[in-house]
This record gives structure tokens, C-alpha cells and sequence, in this order.
């Protein structure tokens, strides 16, 4: 059961209170790290999964129902995405084997594979190009150079949620401008899983 003071917290979290949430963040951020790493080995995918907990927290902050303590809640979310994280990866492993075994089997669906891959990463390489300056720089330090949000901020001497929000409307506009990929992938993810 949540205490007084938990209940005030999740309220402010609830109104939008940056400060809180921060709080909230930088006091639980190392030991769920260390939770998460229960179930997932490598360090830094360990924060990586902690990391999107706590932007999903963020930005469902106005649906939040903690009926539990604080803690409780933030351990059980680490653990439901590191599972999540680990059955993704799982259906993501066993793709590339389909499509590695596919690829050997039939060279006329390597050429296509490769083709649809070029083409994407041609796509990919082009929205990022149109991210708004500081928007693009957060992105390619997180994907492309490995840096976790709170290292972003850190370089570049901005909050955290300043770092998330850029990422999420990134992320945003890079879905609904590869939205027509995704039947390709889905298409291909379900012949698989169906055989």
C-alpha cells in the first residue's frame, strides 16, 4: 500500500512536476539498474530497458494507478520490460535466422532482402537528416553513439526530460515516416512465426 508521502509523489508526477519526477529518477535509477540486470546480462541494455521504464512512466504520468509502494511499482515495471525486452529479442534472433536461412536457401529473396534493407537504410539515413538540429544531434548521440539519456544531458547541459521528450518526437517521426516498411517486416515476422 502506498504511503502519504508516496501519494503526494505520484500526485505531483500526475500534475506534470518535473522536479519530482527527476527526484524520483536520480533515487531509484542505480538500483533498478541493478535489478534489471537480473534478467538481462548486458550492463547497458540493463539501462537502456530502466531508461524506457522511466520515459513510459513519464509520459503516461497522467494514467499512473500505483495501488502498491512506489518502489514496489518501479521494481515490477523494470521487471515487465526486461521480460518484454528479452522476448523481443528472442522473436528478433529467431528472424534473422529465418531470413539468414531463407537467404541461403533462395538468391532471388537475398536480392530482394537486400534490396528492401538498402532501400530502408536509405530512408532512415534521410529522415534523420530532417530532425531539427538539436533534435537530430540528441538522436544520433543516442543511436548511433551509444549514450544513454542522462550521458546526453550531461554533454550537452540539458534536464533529462528535455532529452526524452527530444527522443520521443524523433522516435514518433521516424515510425509514421517508416510506417510503409512495416507491412514488409510484419509480412515477413509471420510467415515465419506461422512455419
Amino acid at each position: 500500500m502506498a504511503t502519504e508521502s508516496e501519494k503526494l509523489t505520484l500526485m505531483a508526477l500526475k500534475q506534470g512536476d518535473e522536479r519530482v519526477f527527476e527526484s524520483v529518477f536520480r533515487e531509484f535509477y542505480e538500483p533498478l539498474c541493478i535489478h534489471a540486470r537480473r534478467y538481462i546480462i548486458d550492463p547497458d541494455q540493463a539501462e537502456e530497458v530502466v531508461q524506457d521504464m522511466f520515459f513510459k512512466m513519464w509520459d503516461r504520468r497522467d494514467t499512473i494507478s500505483i495501488n502498491t509502494s512506489l518502489p514496489a511499482y518501479l521494481y515490477k515495471a523494470v521487471t515487465n520490460h526486461a521480460l518484454n525486452y528479452i522476448k523481443y529479442q528472442k522473436i528478433a534472433r529467431q528472424y534473422q535466422d529465418y531470413v539468414g536461412f531463407r537467404v541461403d536457401e533462395n538468391t532471388a529473396t537475398s536480392a530482394h532482402d537486400t534490396l528492401v534493407h538498402s532501400d530502408l537504410e536509405a530512408q532512415f539515413q534521410e529522415l534523420v537528416k530532417e530532425l531539427p538540429e538539436r533534435r537530430r544531434l540528441i538522436f544520433e548521440m543516442n543511436r548511433f553513439e551509444g549514450l544513454k539519456y542522462n550521458e546526453i544531458a550531461g554533454k550537452l547541459n540539458i534536464s533529462l526530460k528535455t532529452v526524452e521528450i527530444q527522443m520521443s518526437k524523433a522516435l514518433d517521426f521516424m515510425r509514421t515516416k517508416l510506417r510503409d516498411y512495416l507491412p514488409v517486416i510484419w509480412y515477413l515476422l509471420a510467415i515465419f512465426l506461422t512455419s
